[in-house]
């Protein structure tokens, strides 16, 4: 019955890469991609959010530095540049496979995000803690949300 599944010979991890370029290819990132979902592999994952006083972007880059990440706004877009390093060596020797699974990207990786119109860009800051990357964008004082008190009359 599923003689055909068979024919490849492959050995197991060369098979699971066979099978996941498969469903790739099967699903396109279009069909299942909503607002909450980017392509599979992205890096870094980020978080955007919106006060009344400036958007917040949170950009999770664990084992970077604040060397490692270049940071640029222009144009409306923030864009994000680096380089993540290989931390484990590959085993060495005659018959050893590199690695049987691999799921950490290592390597040059860009980003960029399109911002709201209305931000001061001059007054933008970039705060690293902890693998996250914070950086503020404050709204421009006009576009500020205002109160206003009512007299009496």
């Amino acid at each position: 019955m599923f003689g055909d599944l068979r024919r490849f010979d492959t050995n197991q991890s060369q098979g699971l890469d066979w099978f996941q370029q498969f469903l790739d290819e099967f699903f396109p990132e279009s069909w299942a991609a909503d607002i909450r979902s980017v392509p599979r592999g992205s890096f870094p994952m980020i978080n955007v959010g919106r006060t009344d006083d400036a958007i917040r972007v949170y950009v999770f880059a664990a084992g970077l530095s604040s060397d490692d990440l270049e940071v640029n706004v222009q144009d409306n877009v923030l864009s994000l540049k680096g380089k993540r390093e290989t931390v484990a060596p590959a085993p060495q020797g005659e018959g050893k496979r590199p690695y049987f699974r691999r799921e950490r990207f290592d390597g040059e990786f860009a980003r960029s995000i399109a911002l709201p119109d209305g931000l001061d860009v001059d007054r933008a800051e970039a705060r690293f803690h902890d693998g996250v990357f914070e950086v503020l964008l404050p709204k421009r004082e006009e576009l500020k949300p205002r109160r206003i008190d009512i007299q009496a009359a």
